[in-house]
């Protein structure tokens, strides 16, 4: 993590969603179970530095909650099966994707895997402690940005190779209606790109573009 995630993590703007009770639970023990935990994330997120901007339930309402907020980070604390809350923030983030911090006493391996294959960032089973929450953070940080730079370095090498594709079929276009070799007609598209200051595989697009279009 560069010295400029370290500034960023303190001024973090952090969505917080807690999970209903189920209706059919011993509410008295559940309830006191979920206060305990709310108050020991919320302990830990103030003394840490963390802007809490939203403390908000797992309703049908929260995609549209978490796009209006736009939050640097979500947490979820959830007593059990988090994966209906899971769904609704994948809708929420599917756009800008963020770091998703998961606290549960949900312990099952599918539970988990599930999770991680929803893009949620740090999985932390049984025990929320007040003094856990930073160093959780900074881990699920760290694991995001490493995530994102795999995603980027993925999308980089797609873009290009669909680049380099691009300008070999413009470059056989050319070969064809001009009869000349390879290495003149990627010359002549160099130039021309030059002549309209585009990048060489926009306008081998657009020769592509143009000779569908007469086909």
């Amino acid at each position: 993590m560069t010295s400029k995630d370290k500034i960023d993590m303190r001024s973090l703007r952090i969505v917080v969603i807690n999970t209903l009770l189920s209706p059919d639970a011993d509410l008295d023990e559940l309830a006191l179970q979920q206060d305990e935990r709310a108050r020991a994330l919320r302990i830990g997120l103030l003394e840490a530095g963390y802007n809490i901007v939203a403390v908000l339930p797992a309703d049908l309402h929260l995609p549209d909650r978490v796009m209006q907020l736009q939050p640097d980070m979500i947490i979820i604390d959830a007593e059990s099966d988090a994966r209906d809350v899971l769904e609704h923030v994948v809708m929420a983030t599917r756009d800008a994707r963020r770091p998703i911090v998961l606290f549960t006493e949900d312990q099952a391996p599918s539970s988990m895997e599930a999770a991680m294959a929803a893009g949620v960032s740090a999985y932390i089973v049984a025990g929320l402690h007040a003094e856990r929450v930073k160093p959780v953070l900074d881990v699920a940080m760290a694991r995001f940005n490493a995530d994102q730079k795999l995603r980027n370095e993925l999308s980089d090498t797609k873009t290009k190779l669909a680049e380099r594709k691009t300008i070999e079929r413009a470059k056989g276009l050319l070969m064809s209606r001009h009869q000349i070799s390879e290495d003149e007609a990627y010359s002549k598209l160099r130039r021309m790109a030059m002549d309209k200051n585009l990048k060489i595989s926009e306008l081998a697009q657009r020769l592509i573009d143009a000779a569908d279009l007469l086909a």
